[in-house]
């Protein structure tokens, strides 16, 4: 970032960060569970269809959190609901951790996808708030950063805790050696109670949205909050005046507005991109990335290795998409990053059809995942969560985003829910041609309907909505 004289881009940072600490958990809340399926499924003795409710039950409860997420935002503030979103997780992790039955262990999954959910909405919410249009797009990219992050630490730490129970360690302690030993997978999921109680206590150090205080009548707090972040009462007033602007020239109620043509044309969109990016694959890949690879023919400790370098280049790759999503736009990232995911998943099909008659090497197939992961990592995952904390009017925001996160969260339980079925059924090579084949209507989609939003403020992006109406 280019530093401006007038933003204290250093305290504009630190919120973020604060905000996108939601995503790590997120990431880890999500990740964590590809290296605990195949343990689960051996203890309890689970079939297809319940490995699938397995990975499916923390979506259900993401779908739950989405559909009040955004209400609760709206009346609670962004604050306290990502103070919600903490307690939640804490509660999840340590609830699976000591687990006595296959249900317990469900009621607790389902707890953390609500704080998933919850926290999907809210940071990345709260991120475009208190920005600056100039950063925007890279600032809320850093809770897409750190969803990656939180991908990456769950393998990591499913890798190593599986290396440690595998050494013939024993713990003094009876209940350490039956988690992080003999039922290891207990320790994959209760080390996010770390992470979880760091998130809950750095919150209190974040002041409330300045659009929300707005939007309640706080106008002093809120401009002692820019004042903090713009430091010039020019700049201040300019803002200031924008926000309650728009706001005046919105209905009172929440739904009138939301069915407004322009507005309504701008949820249902949102909504559209949110649904069919869970069915381009990735979600497959990060939930069942280890199963997959051991159907290919790597061993269990070699798959979580494999794991770990998808979740490497899918950190690195997000990275590279923060320093860039202002510079090249919201739209060209997509057009690249998606176009590369359609040949690589064609890739990764041709493999599956002709690995065993060709005798083709492991190594191809991992280097077409991560080959798959970089073009996602580089457009759509780093762009959506951009676009749908920007695309909608203050009054309504919360409530629109969880609209669109409950689409999301739809398409991802699918996804999760079916994808066992699907590679037992379709077999590998027809799952990942039909993932190929959903990434064409997603990129037309992106290409006449959505607006590039790149640089403009959250009150131009509405105004255009309205002059589309």
């Amino acid at each position: 970032m280019s530093l401006n004289s007038s933003i204290n881009i250093r305290y504009l940072l630190f919120l973020s960060i604060v905000a996108a600490l939601g995503g790590f958990l997120f990431g880890y809340d999500t990740a964590v569970i590809s290296g605990t399926i195949s343990q689960v499924a051996t203890q309890f003795d689970l079939d297809k269809i319940q490995e699938g409710w397995y990975v499916g039950c923390a979506l259900v409860g993401s779908i739950i959190g989405v559909l009040f997420a955004g209400r609760l935002s709206d009346h609670l503030g962004r604050r306290l609901t990502m103070i919600a979103s903490a307690v939640l997780f804490s509660a999840s992790a340590i609830g699976c951790a000591f687990s006595l039955t296959f249900q317990q262990l469900v009621f607790w999954r389902i707890i953390g996808g609500i704080g998933i959910g919850v926290v999907s909405i809210v940071s990345p919410l709260y991120i475009s708030e208190i920005s600056i249009a100039k950063y925007r797009g890279r600032l809320v990219a850093l809770y897409q950063l750190a969803v990656t992050v939180g991908f990456l630490g769950a393998y990591l730490a499913n890798y190593q805790l599986l290396h440690f129970s595998l050494n013939g360690v024993e713990p003094t302690a009876a209940w350490l050696d039956k988690i992080v030993v003999k039922e290891v997978w207990r320790g994959m999921l209760g080390l996010e109670t770390l992470p979880a109680i760091l998130f809950f206590m750095v919150i209190f150090f974040i002041p409330e949205s300045p659009r929300w205080l707005i939007l309640r009548g706080k106008e002093q707090i809120a401009r002692r909050i820019l004042f903090k972040i713009n430091r010039s009462d020019i700049d201040v007033n300019a803002q200031l005046n924008d926000i309650k602007k728009v706001l005046e020239g919105e209905s009172k109620s929440d739904f009138r507005l939301l069915l407004q043509p322009g507005i309504l044309k701008a949820v249902a969109i949102g909504a559209g991109i949110a649904i069919l990016g869970q069915f381009m694959g990735v979600n497959a890949v990060l939930y069942y990335g280890p199963s997959i690879f051991e159907q290919a023919g790597l061993s269990g400790g070699d798959a979580l290795f494999s794991q770990v370098l998808v979740g490497v280049v899918n950190m690195v790759t997000t990275i590279i998409a923060v320093v860039i999503i202002d510079r090249v736009g919201r739209k060209k990232l997509v057009y690249y990053g998606v176009s590369g995911m359609i040949l690589s998943l064609l890739l990764i099909g041709f493999y599956f059809h002709y690995a065993v008659a060709w005798a083709l090497p492991n190594i191809l197939l991992l280097s077409f995942f991560l080959f798959y992961v970089f073009c996602c990592a580089i457009s759509i995952s780093a762009v959506i969560f951009v676009l749908l904390s920007e695309m909608y009017p203050t009054r309504i925001r919360g409530l629109a985003m969880s609209i669109a996160g409950f689409a999301l969260w739809i398409g991802t339980y699918l996804i999760g829910q079916l994808t066992p079925w699907m590679l037992q059924n379709f077999t590998p090579t027809g799952t990942f041609l039909l993932f190929a084949l959903m990434c064409i209507p997603y990129i037309l989609i992106v290409w006449k309907l959505v607006p590039e939003t790149t640089g403009k403020s959250l009150e131009d992006i509405e105004r255009y909505w309205l002059r589309k109406n």
